[in-house]
C-alpha cells in the first residue's frame, strides 16, 4: 500500500517514512509542495499525509490542487495550527482527518487505518473473490479457514491483483505501487519469486493467480 509523507523538517520526515515503512507501507517521501505535487501526478496513493507548512507550496494548496483535479486520496494534514478556525478551513477544503504537532506516531498510525477503513462508493470494506477475503484497513487475508502469513510485499501485490480482478496487472504497476524503487523490481526476477511464493501460500483455496505472457498478472476464482 503506497503513502506520501510531504513533510519540510527531515528528521520528522524521516522518522514517519521509516517508521510507515517498519509497518508494512510504500512510502514516498517529499521535503516541499512541489516535489509533493510531482508525486501525486504520477502515482495513485492509498492515502497522503500532508504537512500544512512546507516550503514554496503549501500543504493546504497541494491539497486544493488535488481536489480540483478530482483526486478522492484520503488526506491526513500535520499542522502546529490547533485554533479551531484553522481546522475548519482545511477540512472546507478537502482534509479528511488533522493532526496536531507534536503527536504519538501510534496515533498517526491509528488515523492513516481509520482512514483507509473508508470505502470508496464503489468498493466494499472488505475485499472477496472467490473464498479469499482480504481487509486492506486492517491488513488480514482468509482463505477458506485459513488465515495465510503473508510479508508486506505480498500484501500489497495481492491486494493489486484482488482489486482489478479480473482484469490484468502489468508487471510495471505492481513494481510502481509495492516497492520503493520499482527498477529494482522490474530489472531482475523478483517479482516473479514474490509471485510464486504468495502462489503457495494460497494454494488449496478457490482462487489462482495467472501469469499472462508479456504484460503481468490476474487472480481469478476457480470454478
Amino acid at each position: 500500500m503506497r503513502v506520501l509523507v510531504a513533510e519540510d523538517n527531515r528528521g520528522l520526515r524521516e522518522v514517519l517514512a521509516r517508521g510507515l515503512r517498519e509497518n508494512g507501507y510504500v512510502v514516498d517521501a517529499a521535503a516541499d509542495g512541489a516535489a509533493a505535487l510531482s508525486f501525486l501526478r504520477a502515482y495513485d496513493y492509498a492515502v497522503a499525509v500532508l504537512d500544512w507548512r512546507m516550503p514554496g507550496i503549501s500543504g493546504l494548496e497541494v491539497l486544493q490542487d488535488m481536489r480540483r483535479r478530482g483526486s478522492a486520496t484520503p488526506i491526513l494534514m500535520l499542522t502546529a495550527r490547533d485554533a479551531p478556525a484553522d481546522r475548519v478551513a482545511g477540512l472546507d477544503q478537502g482534509a479528511d482527518d488533522y493532526l496536531i504537532k507534536p503527536f504519538d506516531f501510534g496515533e498517526l498510525l491509528a488515523r492513516l487505518r481509520a482512514l483507509l477503513r473508508r470505502p470508496p462508493a464503489v468498493q466494499a470494506t472488505k475485499l472477496v473473490i472467490g473464498d479469499l477475503v482480504l481487509d486492506p484497513a486492517a491488513r488480514e487475508v482468509r482463505i477458506g479457514s485459513r488465515s495465510p502469513a503473508l510479508t508486506g510485499i505480498e500484501h500489497g501485490i495481492l491486494e493489486m491483483l484482488v482489486r482489478r480482478s479480473p482484469a490484468v496487472v502489468p508487471r510495471r504497476s505492481i513494481a510502481l505501487q509495492v516497492w520503493d524503487n520499482e527498477a529494482d523490481a522490474l530489472g531482475s526476477n523478483t517479482i516473479d519469486v514474490h509471485l510464486a511464493r504468495l502462489r503457495s501460500k494460497l494454494a488449496g483455496g478457490r482462487v489462482r493467480i495467472e501469469a499472462v505472457r508479456g504484460v503481468g498478472y490476474r487472480i481469478v476464482a476457480r470454478d
